[in-house]
């Protein structure tokens, strides 16, 4: 009797502790897709405000001791490169696939990761909205058509906010992605 009573407390404790493991792991995952999204959603105000040319509404995306690469740069050169890429495009479309988002355990740091195009608005591309979460897909379909360039993000988290801190921009070379 006193057997069962201990087997039937070990299963209810067994079941407390899984139970409370397994709510634990949600409320962890929920918040990791949140930082996700809140990162992807950083990514698409970035390529908003570069169509709208807002290089102040970029660099407010980023922080103080922002970092470029290849370089170094810093945040003075950023807005120089900005500015000088502006004014060679002129009216732009930023286009891209899904970020690849990497949130690190202590949720204060992320990579992110994706190819972009930049396009004169007057120039026409394949449809590629279809290709958003095929990342490979898009890669094959522009990379016949137009220059690619990789994005590479290290994001920190300040107050709540996920902050860009290191940029690093590579180049399509057709084989591969170079600085």
């Amino acid at each position: 009797m006193i057997c069962q009573r201990l087997e039937l407390g070990h299963k209810k404790l067994f079941r407390l502790v899984f139970l409370f493991s397994v709510s634990v792991f949600c409320l962890a995952s929920c918040a990791e897709r949140d930082d996700v999204c809140a990162i992807r959603a950083l990514i698409k105000q970035g390529a908003e405000l570069a169509e709208k040319h807002d290089i102040g509404g970029i660099l407010d995306l980023a922080s103080e001791d922002l970092k470029a690469l290849p370089g170094p740069l810093d945040r003075r050169q950023v807005r120089g490169i900005l500015w000088r890429a502006f004014k060679y495009y002129g009216a732009l479309n930023v286009i891209y696939p899904r970020p690849a988002v990497d949130v690190g355990k202590d949720s204060g740091h992320a990579l992110a990761r994706f190819p972009f195009l930049i396009v004169k608005k007057e120039h026409s591309l394949p449809k590629l909205e279809s290709l958003y979460d095929d990342p490979q897909g898009w890669l094959d379909k522009v990379g016949e058509n137009a220059d690619l360039y990789r994005l590479k993000l290290d994001l920190i988290k300040n107050g709540g906010s996920w902050l860009v801190n290191e940029v690093h921009l590579e180049r399509f070379t057709g084989l591969g992605f170079r600085e």
